[in-house]
This record gives C-alpha cells, structure tokens and sequence, in this order.
C-alpha cells in the first residue's frame, strides 16, 4: 500500500485537510479523499482528524492507501435492437430495465456492455464507463438512442444537444389531465433535499424546460407527447410530478399502483431527429411503442373511451 507523508508549511496552515489532500497529484479526487478519511486511513501527528480539521503548520499529515483500480467495462453478448447504424452513428431502441452505462449495483447488463460486444469502434470521449454515448435514458424509460462511433461524430452530436437542435420526442401517459392542451413546464432542477437519488424541483437546481401537448384523454389518464429543451436527471418525470400529473407506473416520482400491470414508468422516446454528423442531412429515427405500453393503451381505451 502507498504510504504518503506531508509536512504542513505557512502557505497551507488554515486549510481544510480534505481540500489540501484533494490539491495534492497523488491522490485522485476529493471524494476519494472523502472515504480514506472516513476510514481512518489519514492521520495528522499520528491521531486520526475529521474532514473539517484545519492543518497548522509543522503537522505531519500521513496517508495510507489502495491505489483505485482503473475502471473496467466487460462486453457482453446482449441483443440489440438496431434501428440505424453507419460508419458514424448507431441508434438503438433501448428496452424498459436497461441501464445505459455501468455504475454502482450496475456493473453488467448494460447497453454498453452489449455496444462493446456489438460495435468495436466507439467514441472515447464518454471514457471507459461511458464510450459513445452522447445522452441518457432511465433505467426504466425505453426508447430511441443514438450512439457515437467515433470522437467527431460525439462532438457533432454533443453540440447538437447542447444547442437544442436535436429534437427528442417522448410518449407518457400521465395521471388528470393538464389544464392547457400544450404549454411549457419552466422549473429548475437539482437534488432533492433529503431524498439524495431522487430529483426535485428546486431554486438552486439547474435550468430546465420541458414541453408537453396532449395527444389523447383516457378518463383518469391522458397521454402526452412531450418535448425535452434540456437533459436534467429525470427532467420529465420531475417536471411532470412537479405539474400535478405523474407518469403512470413511476414508483419514485408517481403513485404506488395502477389498474394496470406496466414494468417501471409508462415513458418512451418515441422520435429522435439529428443532423447527420457527416453529411448534415436532417434524420428522424422511431422507436416502437413496447407491447406492455401498448396494452395499457388498449385498456384505457376500452375501460374508458368516451360514450
């Protein structure tokens, strides 16, 4: 195990040892920093020190730790529903239950698990964890995706996204039904206070805008088409909550059961358009609806169409 020694000078006396040790080139994050204080892996005149310790000078800082493995990704013999693929781009339907790249408690499974197999060229902007994907779905929220083969193409897409030319059309069924047959759903987002995996509408959150037009009422329920401005975490689910009409079936943002059986959030990314990135030509890809949407569909329609 490495074992660091720092002697504190009078340029860093009155620092905080978790911001002098993140400033340091051996150690590789201030959350990493974070945990090895946590674990009482850092000591400062021999005695271990809180987060909060402020350092006087002459104190002997040690630390002693694991060097963090780098990161690695498995590919994984997993179909693929391919909607499009050219020596630039892939665009893939992502079914509801997949994760799009590996994380805590997902490390296999994932859509670029099953890329990496597929495909052996893919941007390496997104890093290890993330190679050729320009933007998200939830786990639980299937859908049309594009994937980047190459850095140029990432960059060509990315700049699209961030300049909201890419147009991202999404299907929800929600819960009511909303005042206006369209309008715009302007609230920043960000953490939520006290639930930290959830996200909430919030003043000091990030910007963010949503559109929404309805497409269809179904008695308690109406389905949505629903346009994304910006790519919050869980921006429509958020949004939509934050409206008064949760997506039917979301077990975090909405209500806990449904008349209807429905595996995670009834929420689809329907209608994706993009500039190709080489050529420039204007695409529009579609998803299918999934079979079990469909049949939440079909019985909001026979249980409630209009007499």
């Amino acid at each position: 195990m490495p074992l660091l020694r720092y002697t504190v000078n009078q340029e860093d006396e009155g620092l905080r040892i978790d911001i002098f040790l993140a400033r340091t080139s051996e150690l590789p994050s201030r959350t990493f920093v974070q945990k090895l204080l946590k674990n009482g892996r850092v000591t400062v005149n021999a005695q271990t020190v809180k987060p909060s310790y402020l350092l006087q000078k002459g104190d002997l800082v040690t630390v002693d730790f694991e060097e963090p493995k780098p990161p690695t990704v498995e590919a994984e013999d997993i179909p693929l529903d391919i909607l499009y693929e050219d020596q630039d781009l892939v665009v893939v339907n992502k079914p509801r239950g997949m994760v799009v790249h590996p994380a805590p408690g997902n490390q296999r499974g994932t859509l670029v698990n099953a890329l990496l197999n597929y495909c052996k060229d893919l941007s390496g902007i997104g890093g290890v964890i993330r190679p050729g994907i320009v933007h998200r779905l939830d786990k639980d929220t299937s859908g049309v995706l594009v994937v980047a083969k190459h850095d140029q193409s990432h960059l060509s897409l990315a700049r699209q996204l961030k300049q909201r030319t890419m147009v991202r059309l999404y299907l929800a069924l929600v819960h009511g039904r909303p005042s206006a047959v369209e309008g715009t759903i302007s609230a920043p987002i960000g953490r939520h206070p006290v639930h930290r995996k959830r996200m909430a509408v919030s003043a000091e959150g990030r910007p963010a805008t949503t559109y929404y037009r309805i497409l269809e009422e179904l008695g308690p329920y109406t389905l949505l088409q629903v346009q994304l401005s910006t790519g919050r975490t869980h921006q429509i689910r958020v949004h939509l909550q934050y409206l008064g009409h949760p997506v039917a079936g979301d077990q975090v943002y909405g209500r806990r059961t449904e008349p209807f059986t429905i595996e995670g959030q009834a929420l689809h990314a329907a209608t994706l358009r993009l500039l190709h990135p080489r050529t420039g030509q204007l695409m529009e890809f579609t998803a299918p609806l999934p079979s079990d949407f469909q049949r939440v569909l079909a019985y909001c329609r026979k249980k409630w169409e209009k007499k």
